[in-house]
């Protein structure tokens, strides 16, 4: 809704003025007041925007300080979009800021943000035991910090009486959650006294809050009045001070209670102011969902109502017909027929909180069960009598007759019965605060279930009993231990639980057997609903149906939302109809929304009334607040139909329920993601995508997606990725040494698992079965034990990707590799803190990750404070966010001017801002003697400062400058110049640059001069004059070129042919790329020629994109039998026999004959194979992108442009004229040949044939010939279709490593 407001017209005008100034203070400032405005009303998508352009400047030109506000801000909007994962970003960071500058207040908002954000997260999991701890950590550090600013105020600041109410709101919120209801209403209570003393206004948005929860709380205390009470004072107070979405969720909540009474109208019209107020604001489409969720469960409910009221006519007319039927043989069906009458009244009634009809229900069924001698119904109807008394809250009703229901069970052998009876007296205990009873009856529960084979009973016990570890104990290690053990029971399950989710109508009512009658209209009603998942019970067993619904399992779907909720009621899954919360769902908190934060709906809303009828969540304690409405069954009353445990606290709220907490000035509700744990670190999800390895008798699931290379698993990284994970697992006593398992093999069905696997030969273990790990040894890994002992104080979950990393077993315990592993300024303070306590590191590459200013902070106190002095160390950051004050950082940390020896700072947008900085590193540093920039934006002012920064005396020997525009050939001259005046300069890099024939005649005179040994100037477009020129000056310079990188600089075959003319001077010559040059078929005779000479000792030769033809690419691999140095050669994208094989005509296509060849050679098409095609066709391999900054690059060469122009083609240069030299030979002989050349290549250990239109059965062919000689066992592949075909040997990588991350 867009709105003309004078406030935000005045702050757009001042925003637009500030930015012309470049007052980047004011221009900061006013865009955090106009995110503030949008945030106020509501449209937290444009504020989004407006503090991310506060936040850009405030990062680029301010102080760190100027930060904290703005992060505060990112960190509120974000949750309440419910985007998490950013929001603890931002509000980590605000925390931290606020540390550094000790600011207590705003430490105190930042632990407010957290709290909050946690609280919702774990309202939205299922075991989320590491967010309810920092919920609560967090709003108890809250809690003191605004005591100790209410009895110390700064003197510039308030009281800070706001925020101290506001933290007895936040904690009164979370003890409502947790179920401890007289607690919360003990510290809310308290809140709202200190208002009164405080003397705070009437209409205070912390007094609303207050009135908000505690009309919760007295309705989850079926307190009418008082929750009416509390109810009204917050709409009053919300609708005085202008909040709306306060007024609308207390309309909500007003709601649910008239729905809680069964006083549908009123509800209705309540529900209807709720959704006025919730159209009239903008991105609330989540509050308005829910309110339509809430009419459409009223509208239910009332059909529900009107349906038992007829059913009472009709028991009224059965007990008339007993009257004469005394007696008679009819007595006995007459009463069958009340009893199925009462099954389906005490159904509806469970399904509207008619708690009161439902326990009058329940003792008549008593009765009549008594009067047909049947005890299995008279168990039944005491276990139905404890529920009424368990939902109205008279705990020790209720635990007498669920212990008459258990006796009575006992006494017919019924385990089920008994077990489900257990559970319930667990639930009443949990709710009356014997917390150690409910976990001996949940135990006892669970044994029996076990001794009577009963696995929805176990699931059921189990979850309750992890419920009472978690939460009501604190007790991690065990209840990670029966995490394990529900996981294991769901999965043995999984088969029989998926698809069992389906609610079935009751029965009619008038059947002629008693038994069936009653069970059936139980069964199918409550117990589908009950316990869907599970195989329904017998007829006969009606009651227990009952009763699983009954179960205490609703606690754990209990978790209800603290503020809306009328359908979140329906947390509980306590009796009947829900659908699969009962039995097997695990005891929830409920979730407690405070009234100003953002509504969730939740998609597992539970406004399910299934096949007419309503899914009732008999939780009527549950009661929601116009936040409990939120989400998940809560959002309506209609997910209040969900089964839910009677006791309020209880149940386990789907995984989506919402929560929400104060802040220190104002709260809203936000939404959760759901989590999973893994070893009580949140770190998988859905387990159907799981594959099962077994490891010293642990079972752990490892989603194969992440170690997927194309269609094929990695089995190198699942076997790391299940190392770490073991070690995870670990009980926190046995990861004190640090020591993790070197898995030496895998085998699936009998098989050894080889370096790449298809997901196909894990079929076994993705059911029931697994794949077995063999381990060969243990290893200690010092860091990674620091890492996860950092992650667990600071409450971030380990990275995955970055234990594999530190897990990497070629490396030293001094190298820390951690390139691509997410990292961002939050998530990496448990490595730095890590790498502190170990104090000495030689190489720390961070390259790859999301990593700012604040980490390269982080990174100069740890230098600073470390013991080591001395000692060489190499720094990698590429591709991050860095800016220019990186380098400054490095330029104030002393240490490093002694220790720094290789500095990459590639791929980060440093700009000309940097100059000044490197100028000063290149002088100060007396080590460095590697320096990359390239792809920094840096322009010709920065290369000139780095010119004017060197003298003789550096000891600089490598300089990377590649991909940075605009750079101007005299300041690429002058450098050049002083390069030449280096004793030990060795290598440069100037990729991507364009150079003139005077850098050309600058670069011959530096190889003259200097060592130079290496020289990369690919997209150069310096030509075959140009290459020709500058290869002699280097191959005659004082030092043995070694590594030459000419591609993409429109090289024709002229200039192989004078290479080969000057072979017996590239004798020290290892590695030459001409990539993308059209060298055509004729330079690849000569390059053949090349390496058969015995003075030439390459080891690596990159030929992609050639124009070789098939026949070239045949020819060069035929040299290789007579040369004993080559080891690497890609010959990627020369050759397109899909193309060739799609123009055959449809009566030649499958006759491959010499004279169809020989037609199709004959036609010389132009477009045979062009760098541009050459270069599309090769966008499907895995050559890794040129841009550092894609996450895909091709592997298959250092980069992709195409800056050649293709040289004039005729029938010799296009691919297809391989095949005119012999006409005679058919596609499948040339298939022949060329294996045949392949396994005569002995030393060659890496062979890129991608893109060149080999069919997968070529490709096999290929690969069989690749294995034969000295490969034999140690030969891989790596095939996808007709894209990829990548041959090697193990020890060698064919993908993955990206060119900006190769290292000599």
């Amino acid at each position: 809704m867009v709105r003309d407001d004078p406030q935000l017209s005045a702050a757009k005008r001042a925003y637009r003025n500030a930015s012309m100034e470049g007052n980047r203070q004011e221009e900061a400032r006013w865009a955090n007041m106009i995110g503030d405005i949008f945030k106020n009303r509501g449209e937290y998508v444009e504020a989004l925007k407006w503090l991310r352009i506060d936040y850009d400047i405030s990062m680029k030109h301010l102080p760190e300080k100027q930060l904290l506000p703005t992060c505060q801000s990112l960190g509120e909007v974000l949750l309440r979009l419910e985007n998490f994962k950013d929001a603890l970003i931002y509000q980590k960071k605000h925390l931290e800021l606020a540390k550094d500058n000790d600011d207590l207040v705003e430490q105190q908002r930042a632990s407010t943000q957290l709290g909050r954000t946690y609280h919702e997260i774990f309202l939205k999991s299922d075991d989320d035991h590491n967010s309810v701890r920092n919920a609560k950590k967090y709003f108890k550090s809250a809690m003191r910090l605004a005591q100790t600013l209410k009895e110390n105020p700064p003197s510039y600041k308030s009281s800070f009486m706001k925020e101290f109410i506001d933290a007895h709101n936040n904690i009164g919120m979370l003890e409502m959650d947790l179920d401890n209801l007289e607690e919360a209403h003990k510290i809310l209570t308290k809140g709202l006294k200190i208002c009164d003393e405080e003397e705070v206004i009437d209409d205070d948005d912390g007094r609303s809050r207050l009135h908000h929860n505690l009309g919760r709380v007295y309705m989850e205390l079926r307190k009418w009045d008082k929750a009416r009470e509390h109810i009204e004072k917050d709409i009053i107070i919300c609708k005085r001070i202008g909040h709306f979405q306060g007024e609308a969720k207390g309309y909500i909540n007003l709601g649910e209670l008239h729905y809680r009474v069964q006083k549908y109208e009123e509800a209705n019209l309540c529900y209807q102011k709720a959704l006025d107020l919730a159209k009239s604001m903008e991105d609330e489409d989540a509050l308005v969902s829910q309110i339509d969720e809430n009419i459409k469960t009223v509208k239910e409910a009332k059909k529900v109502l009107d349906e038992m009221q007829k059913e009472e006519q009709n028991l009224k007319k059965l007990a008339r017909n007993m009257a004469t039927a005394r007696g008679t043989s009819g007595e006995r069906r007459c009463l069958l027929q009340q009893n199925a009458a009462l099954d389906l009244l005490i159904e509806k009634s469970s399904m509207i909180f008619a708690w009161l009809k439902h326990r009058e229900f329940a003792k008549r069924k008593k009765r009549i069960a008594n009067e047909l001698y049947d005890k299995e119904k008279l168990s039944d109807s005491f276990l139905v009598i404890g529920e009424s008394y368990q939902k109205l809250r008279n705990f020790d009703k209720a635990l007498k007759w669920y212990r008459k229901s258990w006796e009575t069970y006992k006494s017919i052998d019924n385990f089920e019965g008994q077990a489900l009876s257990k559970i319930n007296i667990g639930d009443v205990l949990d709710s009356d605060g014997n917390w150690a009873g409910a976990l001996d009856a949940f135990e006892e529960g669970y044994r029996i279930a076990v001794q009577a084979k009963l696995p929805p009973v176990q699931l059921s016990a189990l979850e309750n009993m992890h419920y009472s570890h978690m939460i009501r104990f604190d007790n991690v290690e065990e209840a990670r231990r029966l995490q394990y053990l529900i996981d294991k029971l769901k999965q043995s399950k999984s088969e029989k639980l998926v698809g069992r989710n389906m609610a079935e109508d009751c029965c009619s009512e008038t059947d002629t057997e008693g038994d069936d009658c009653l069970s059936n209209s139980r069964s199918s009603v409550k117990k589908a609903k009950a316990k869907p998942d599970h195989e329904e019970f017998e007829d006969d067993v009606p009651l227990i149906s009952l009763l699983q619904k009954n179960k205490k399992l609703p606690k754990q779907n209990m978790a209800c939302v603290d503020e809306v909720q009328p359908t979140g009621a329906s947390c509980k899954s306590l009796s009947t109809s829900t659908s699969d919360q009962q039995t097997v769902s695990r005891k929830r908190v409920r979730v407690v929304l405070s009234d100003d934060e953002g509504e969730i709906q939740d998609e597992v809303a539970c406004s399910n009334f299934e096949r007419g009828r309503l899914r009732k969540c008999p939780v009527e304690d549950v009661g929601a607040t116009d936040e409990f409405k939120n989400k998940t069954d809560l959002a309506s009353p209609a997910s209040g139909f969900q089964d839910v445990s009677a006791v309020p606290s209880k149940c386990a709220i789907s995984s989506s329920t919402p929560t929400m907490v104060e802040e220190s000035t104002s709260s809203y509700k936000s939404r959760s993601p759901n989590k999973h744990n893994a070893a009580g670190f949140n770190l998988h999800t859905s387990k159907e995508q799981y594959i099962a390895f077994k490891i010293e008798n642990n079972l752990i699931h490892i989603e194969a997606g992440p170690s997927m290379v194309d269609d094929m698993l990695s089995i190198e990284s699942l076997k790391v990725e299940v190392a770490c994970l073991y070690y995870l697992k670990l009980p926190a006593d046995k990861r004190l040494r640090g020591l993790l398992p070197i898995i030496r093999c895998m085998r699936c069905g009998g098989k050894t698992m080889k370096y790449f696997e298809e997901i196909g030969t894990f079929k076994d273990a993705l059911g029931n079965g697994w794949v077995e790990v063999f381990v060969d040894g243990w290893v200690q890994k010092r860091l990674i034990k620091l890492y996860v002992d950092y992650c667990m104080e600071l409450s971030e979950t380990p990275n995955i990707k970055l234990l594999k990393k530190l897990y990497n077993l070629e490396v030293s315990e001094d190298e820390v590799v951690v390139s691509e592993c997410d990292l961002q300024d939050i998530s990496i303070m448990p490595l730095l803190n890590a790498l502190q306590d170990i104090s000495i590191i030689a190489m720390l590459d961070l390259s790859h990750n999301m990593l700012g200013n604040g980490t390269i902070e982080k990174l100069q106190q740890l230098f600073i404070s470390s013991d080591q002095k001395y000692g060489g160390l190499v720094l990698d950051l590429h591709c991050n966010r860095f800016g220019p004050t990186t380098l400054f950082q490095i330029c104030e940390c002393p240490v490093l001017f002694a220790r720094l020896e290789v500095l990459n700072i590639s791929g980060n947008r440093l700009t000309d801002a940097c100059g000044s900085y490197l100028s000063t590193i290149l002088k100060n540093c007396k080590a460095l003697y590697c320096l990359n920039v390239e792809r920094c934006s840096i322009t010709s002012r920065t290369v000139q400062k780095v010119a004017d920064a060197l003298d003789s005396q550096s000891i600089l020997s490598q300089l990377c400058l590649g991909h940075n525009n605009p750079i101007s050939g005299n300041s690429i001259i002058n450098l050049i110049g002083k390069l030449s005046t280096l004793e030990r300069f060795s290598e440069l890099n100037l990729n991507g640059l364009k150079l003139s024939k005077l850098v050309v005649d600058s670069l011959c005179q530096l190889a003259q001069s200097s060592c130079l040994s290496g020289l990369m100037i690919s997209g150069s477009s310096i030509g075959t004059d140009g290459a020709l020129q500058l290869t002699k000056f280097l191959l005659s310079g004082a030092q043995e070129l070694v590594k030459l990188d000419l591609s993409y600089c429109g090289l024709t075959s002229q200039y192989i042919i004078n290479l080969n003319a000057e072979v017996s001077m590239i004798g020290g010559l290892l590695e030459i790329n001409l990539g993308g040059n059209p060298i055509m078929q004729e330079g690849g005779s000569v390059l053949a020629s090349l390496l058969m000479n015995p003075h030439c000792c390459l080891k690596v030769l990159v030929l992609n994109n050639c124009q070789l033809g098939l026949a070239g690419v045949t020819q060069i691999i035929q040299a290789l039998a007579e040369n004993d140095s080559l080891e690497e050669l890609n010959v990627a994208g020369n050759a397109d026999l899909d193309r060739h094989r799609n123009t055959l005509p449809e009566n030649l296509k499958t006759l491959e004959s010499s004279e169809a060849l020989q037609q199709i050679v004959t036609d010389p098409s132009p477009k045979a194979c062009t760098p541009k095609e050459a270069a599309a066709a090769q966008e499907g391999s895995c050559i890794m992108n040129r841009d550092y900054n894609q996450l895909e690059v091709a592997d298959s060469e250092d980069d992709d442009p195409i800056t050649a122009e293709p040289a004039a083609s005729n029938d010799d240069d296009n691919c297809t004229s391989s095949c005119k030299r012999r006409p005679e030979f058919s596609e499948s002989e040339f298939i022949q040949e060329l294996s045949t050349a392949i396994g005569m290549a002995k030393k060659l250990q890496l062979l890129d044939l991608t893109n060149n239109g080999f069919t997968t059965q070529e490709a096999e062919t290929i690969f069989t010939a690749w294995s034969l000689g000295s490969r034999s066992g140690l030969a891989e592949r790596h095939i996808k279709k007709q894209t990829v075909l990548h041959l090697f040997v193990q020890g060698h990588k064919c993908c993955g490593v990206k060119p900006c991350c190769k290292r000599d």
